[in-house]
């Protein structure tokens, strides 16, 4: 098991958070930038010393303020892949790689690196420079010198980040492949919740340097405990003060106007939360059809393919997103400038305090 726990201040920011990550369990780390994700991460490597913290690893306390022990980051048995790389300029590929492998055999730390550069890709650029790389070729060299210890543990500052579209989903299959095969606790650092709810077991948001919600990205979909977790998770928030309403149901009088119902209790002011995709859009009409009772009236702004989706923005006192099919585009006309109706059902509408 990792544990990594930190507070006190950082620059501006101050930490106060707790992460426990079980073997082979991956954590994504998610939240916007500034929120201090990377300062905890760096903390668990060693690059950061806390005011107050403890930081153990698989029995071995490689933190611990109260007692007055920090061991060096070159003692933490840990795979750091730095954001901006850290890569050797002078090494070649499979150098950079096989550097971490100081105590093997000079043969053995050469075949290591070149099996490590062929698992990401690489092969054929095992003799290149990083100055001779791409963006994306040298950070799949920081993932495979990351892993190349086979180390106790796993701390991946956005992976991904770097890769074009092309490349990542191979590169994110292949590193999901060697942290399930590796066993060890992984802390991977996103801002991106669908790619924390891919690589995650669990997920950690993070806000102003405190964990404002755990558990598995589903979780954290279905249930936000705030706004901020709710927009993270790509719902759409919309602000207004709700009141009990009929029928068991609670009405939100929107801020800027319009009104929708939620199976959920609440009074005081909310936030409606609401995914893309449980949201029908539909050419206005004096009654709209369907068993929905939320109907807001807006105007297309943006219509962004992503896939086989397609996210259409509306204009309305406050912004909505939906996510409709091609099919449903064409045959609406969806385009910016046209007039559309968006509706969904109460029992989609989720309210949190604001």
């Amino acid at each position: 098991m990792l544990h990594v726990e930190a507070s006190g201040p950082v620059g501006a920011l101050r930490l106060d958070a707790l992460l426990e990550i079980r073997a082979g369990e991956t954590l994504a780390l998610a939240g916007p930038s500034g929120a201090g994700k990377t300062s905890l991460l760096r903390v668990a490597a060693g690059l950061l010393r806390p005011e107050h913290g403890r930081v153990r690893c698989d029995g071995e306390v490689w933190l611990d303020t109260a007692a007055g022990r920090n061991l060096p980051p070159e003692r933490r048995r840990c795979g750091y892949l730095f954001q901006e790389y850290a890569l050797f300029p002078h090494l070649s590929a499979w150098r950079n790689v096989a550097y971490p492998l100081r105590d093997v055999p000079r043969p053995e730390r050469r075949r290591r690196a070149l099996a490590l550069l062929e698992r990401f890709g690489l092969a054929a650029r095992s003799d290149a420079r990083p100055r001779e790389l791409s963006g994306g070729e040298r950070q799949r060299v920081a993932l495979a010198r990351a892993v190349a210890r086979r180390p106790a543990a796993f701390l991946l500052d956005e992976p991904l980040s770097a890769l074009d579209p092309s490349t990542r989903g191979a590169a994110g299959r292949e590193l999901a492949a060697v942290l399930h095969e590796a066993g060890a606790p992984a802390v991977l650092v996103t801002h991106s919740f669908e790619e924390a709810a891919l690589f995650g077991d669990r997920v950690a948001v993070l806000d102003r340097g405190r964990v404002v919600q755990q558990g598995t990205a589903a979780e954290l979909a279905a249930g936000p405990a705030s706004a901020f977790v709710a927009d993270l998770t790509g719902a759409v928030v919309l602000a207004g003060t709700a009141r009990r309403g009929g029928g068991g149901l609670t009405e939100v009088e929107l801020d800027g106007g319009g009104r929708l119902v939620s199976a959920d209790l609440a009074e005081g002011p909310v936030a409606a939360t609401v995914h893309p995709w449980e949201i029908t859009l539909e050419p206005p009409a004096p009654v709209a059809s369907g068993s929905a009772r939320n109907h807001l009236h807006g105007t297309v702004v943006a219509v962004t393919p992503l896939g086989n989706r397609v996210r259409v923005a509306l204009a309305t006192p406050q912004a909505v997103t939906a996510e409709v099919t091609p099919e449903a585009v064409t045959a609406l006309a969806l385009r910016p400038g046209v007039p559309a109706l968006a509706s969904f059902k109460a029992t989609a509408v989720r309210l949190v305090e604001r």
